[in-house]
């Protein structure tokens, strides 16, 4: 007889386990799949069996803040709105037990800003596997979504993905990247989900955690920082209420922002609008830094110095933040 339970037990694992890889394929199938399977994990002598062989969606897993703060503080350079905004709104969302509504994030800023390296930190601190996590989910607009004769499929899918992976996790995340090069119109498909529905269709979504990445804005952004550099002001001055009010309304109107006259804005279902500044020369060396460290290398200033130089910057005149950020740095360290 016990005999007979220990192989049940194993049967059930293996079949858990199974259910798991498929998510990494068939998104939709897994909440099929795990619901199929649940009344076997009673079967298991120990609740928390399964969860050393596999990743489990740990939905009251507590969010370390002092971990989150330390990882943006030491890791993210020259952003001290986006530090503190997502700080604070991943701690009062996780801390809150019943969320009327989805956290529901939009990243702004050029390219080499930061926005993906947030995006990562966020999710490592949330999933333990972070990018890599059964629960946490990337979406490239170029590469997802790149045909625009496709937007109702495109849209249709959207919602069979975001419904299944919730219903297997409801702390799951989403990420969605380049939203700039998103077709008008895709990402309304998912506005029911970030609305104030406590359950659609038998499923919650209060939960989950949406992340938008866009470039849009830029400008804005840069116009602002800009402007306190030759008042004279600190960078650090900079708050939120400087940025965001003209940023939804910039990015509402931008025909390539991916949130072009969209219901998610109108309906004020983006808690935050997240502005990533410009990064200055002094920001590029403490990234140079970091890239050096990351590798084993010991600090040379020489070398940091030399990579900064190649690197362009502007306005013409006064050469204060660089055009592509941080993005190159990796790859320009490749030939010191």
């Amino acid at each position: 007889m016990r005999r007979a339970g220990r192989l049940g037990a194993a049967a059930a694992l293996r079949l858990l386990l199974a259910a798991h890889a498929a998510a990494a394929f068939e998104p939709l199938s897994t909440g099929i799949a795990i619901g199929v399977v649940s009344a076997l994990t009673g079967y298991l002598s120990y609740p928390d069996l399964y969860c050393r062989f596999a990743e489990c969606c740990r939905e009251d897993r507590p969010l370390n803040a002092s971990a989150l703060k330390l990882n943006l503080e030491e890791k993210l350079f020259g952003q001290h709105l986006a530090t503190e905004v997502i700080l604070k709104a991943l701690t009062g969302f996780k801390n809150n037990k019943n969320p009327k509504k989805p956290l529901t994030l939009s990243l702004h800023g050029w390219a080499g800003t930061g926005k993906n390296f947030v995006s990562q930190i966020v999710a490592e601190n949330l999933h333990p596997k972070g990018l890599k996590s059964n629960f946490v989910h990337l979406f490239v607009s170029t590469l997802h979504f790149p045909h625009e004769q496709k937007i109702k499929l495109y849209q249709d899918q959207l919602q069979k993905w975001i419904r299944g992976n919730v219903s297997a996790c409801a702390s799951s995340v989403f990420i969605f990247d380049e939203m700039d090069k998103l077709h008008p119109g895709i990402i309304d498909a998912i506005k029911p989900f970030l609305d104030y529905y406590e359950q659609v269709d038998g499923v919650s979504y209060r939960k989950a955690i949406f992340i938008f990445l866009s470039n849009a804005g830029g400008d804005l952004i840069t116009k602002t920082a800009l402007d306190f550099w030759r008042a004279g002001r600190a960078r650090e001055g900079i708050q939120l209420r400087d940025l965001e009010p003209a940023l939804s309304v910039g990015v509402f109107n931008n025909r390539h922002s991916g949130l072009w006259r969209s219901g998610l804005i109108d309906r004020n279902l983006i808690d935050y609008f997240v502005p990533f500044l410009p990064l200055e020369y002094r920001h590029v060396k403490m990234c140079v830094r970091a890239e050096m460290r990351a590798r084993g290398a010991v600090e040379d200033e020489d070398v940091v110095a030399s990579v900064v130089e190649e690197m362009t910057f502007f306005p013409k005149d006064e050469k204060i933040y660089s055009d592509k950020g941080c993005k190159t740095v990796q790859s320009r360290l490749d030939f010191h």
